[in-house]
C-alpha cells in the first residue's frame, strides 16, 4: 500500500501555494535529489488558448524546494505529434512564454525534452507487452531525478489525464506519440506531397520510395512514426484511432520506461483543481465538472491517479455539468472510457499498486 498525501483547497488561513511546499517536504520529495542532481520537472505548458493548464506560480515553488535540497532544475515537456502550437521547440517555447512560463516566473530554464523538431530522443528498452523500447526525450532520460506536475483533468482517450499520462505520452517524442496513438501504420495523401524525399531520408527501414509522390511499402513498414514528424506538408497521416485499453497500456509501459531507471528518485503531483472535461491540448476548456479539491502527491503514480480518480468521484459535480451530480464514475460517463485498465496494467508490471493510505495535512 502507498500513501498518498493530500492537502484540500478547503480552508481560509493558507495559501495553495504553501500547501504545495508542504506537500513537497510531507511526500519526502527532498530525499529524492543528492546534491548536484540535474532534476526534470515535467509540467505541461498548455496549449495556446488554453487557460486550464497548471499555473507557473506553483511550478515556481516546486523549483524552490528543488534548489533548496541542492538539485538543478529545469522545466520540461516534449513536443506534440498534431500540428499545433507545440509541435517543435521554436513554437512550443513561444507557447510556454506566452502561457506565463520564463526563467523569470518559474526560477528555472525551460528544455524541450526532444530537441528541435522531435528528433532528440534516446531508446530505452523495455519488455512490454506492446513495446520492446520506448523512445523518449533524452533531456529527461540524462536527467538525475524528475519531479512531475499534472494537472488532474478528464481525457477524451484514457478517461483522465493523471501522472501516467503526463509521463508515459508527454515525455515519449513525436514519433513515439504516434505509436502510442495508432495500431495502424501512416498513409500519404497524394494531393498534398510535394516529392521532396525527406521522409525516406528519416526511414529506418526504407519503406518508403518517392516517384511523383512517397509511396510506403507496407509489408517494410514498421510504424514507427518518424515519417508523419518528418514530413513538413502534412501530407504523411497520422492515424489517431486505437482501442482505449490499448492506448492506456501502451501509454503505461511508456511511463514505466521514463522512470526505471530512476529508482527512488522520481515525485508526482497532482492538481485536483479546474478539472475539465478534456485534456489541456485543446486551444480552449470547458467548464469544470466538479469544485477544486486539493493537491495530492505520492511516490507512486498508480496510487495518485487512482486517489485522485476516486477524489473526483467521491465529490458532488457541479450542477448542469453531469446528468447527475453524484455520478459514481463521473470520468467514465463524460468521455465513454473506462480509464480502470491504465491503472491494472501499471499494477501488473509493477510501476505501482492500486492500494493506497490517504493521509490529509490540515
Amino acid at each position: 500500500m502507498s500513501n498518498v498525501y493530500l492537502s484540500r483547497f478547503s480552508g481560509k488561513h493558507k495559501s495553495w501555494l504553501t500547501k504545495t511546499e508542504e506537500l513537497f517536504e510531507r511526500a519526502g520529495f527532498a530525499s529524492l535529489i543528492s546534491p548536484g542532481d540535474i532534476v526534470a520537472i515535467k509540467v505541461h505548458f498548455g496549449e495556446r488558448g488554453n487557460t486550464a493548464f497548471l499555473s507557473p506560480l506553483y511550478v515556481r515553488r516546486v523549483v524552490e524546494k528543488v534548489k533548496a535540497a541542492g538539485g538543478k532544475p529545469f522545466i520540461t515537456d516534449a513536443n506534440t505529434l498534431y500540428v499545433g502550437a507545440r509541435s517543435n521547440a521554436v513554437d512550443h517555447l513561444t507557447t510556454a512564454l506566452e502561457n506565463g512560463f520564463s526563467y523569470t516566473t518559474v526560477g528555472a530554464p525551460l528544455v524541450i525534452a526532444d530537441g528541435l523538431n522531435g528528433k532528440d530522443y534516446v531508446a530505452v528498452g523495455i519488455e512490454g507487452k506492446h513495446f520492446k523500447e520506448a523512445k523518449l526525450g533524452s533531456a529527461v532520460v540524462h536527467a538525475n531525478a524528475m519531479i512531475v506536475l499534472t494537472h488532474f483533468k478528464g481525457h477524451e482517450l484514457t478517461g483522465f489525464g493523471g501522472a501516467l499520462k503526463n509521463v508515459g505520452m508527454g515525455l515519449g517524442c513525436r514519433s513515439a506519440k504516434q505509436m502510442m496513438h495508432s495500431d495502424v501504420l501512416p498513409e500519404v495523401v497524394e494531393d498534398t506531397c510535394t516529392a521532396c524525399g525527406d521522409c525516406v531520408e528519416w526511414c529506418p527501414t526504407g519503406a518508403i520510395a518517392v516517384t511523383e509522390t512517397a509511396k510506403i511499402d507496407s509489408a517494410k513498414c514498421i510504424g514507427c512514426g518518424e515519417c508523419t514528424v518528418t514530413c513538413s506538408f502534412g501530407a504523411i497521416m497520422v492515424n489517431w484511432k486505437t482501442e482505449p485499453r490499448t492506448i492506456q497500456e501502451k501509454i503505461v509501459e511508456y511511463a514505466w520506461a521514463a522512470v526505471k531507471e530512476k529508482p527512488g528518485k522520481v515525485g508526482y503531483v497532482n492538481f485536483v483543481m479546474d478539472v475539465s472535461p478534456d485534456c489541456d491540448c485543446w486551444g480552449w476548456n470547458d467548464t469544470p465538472i466538479v469544485p477544486d479539491i486539493g493537491i495530492a502527491a505520492s511516490l507512486d503514480p498508480i496510487a495518485i491517479d487512482q486517489a485522485c480518480a476516486d477524489l473526483v468521484n467521491d465529490t458532488l459535480g457541479i450542477v448542469g455539468r453531469l446528468e447527475r451530480v453524484d455520478d459514481p464514475d463521473k470520468f467514465g460517463h463524460i468521455s465513454g472510457i473506462d480509464w480502470r485498465p491504465q491503472l491494472a496494467y501499471g499494477e501488473e508490471i509493477g510501476l505501482g499498486t492500486r492500494a493506497y493510505k490517504l493521509v490529509t495535512i490540515e
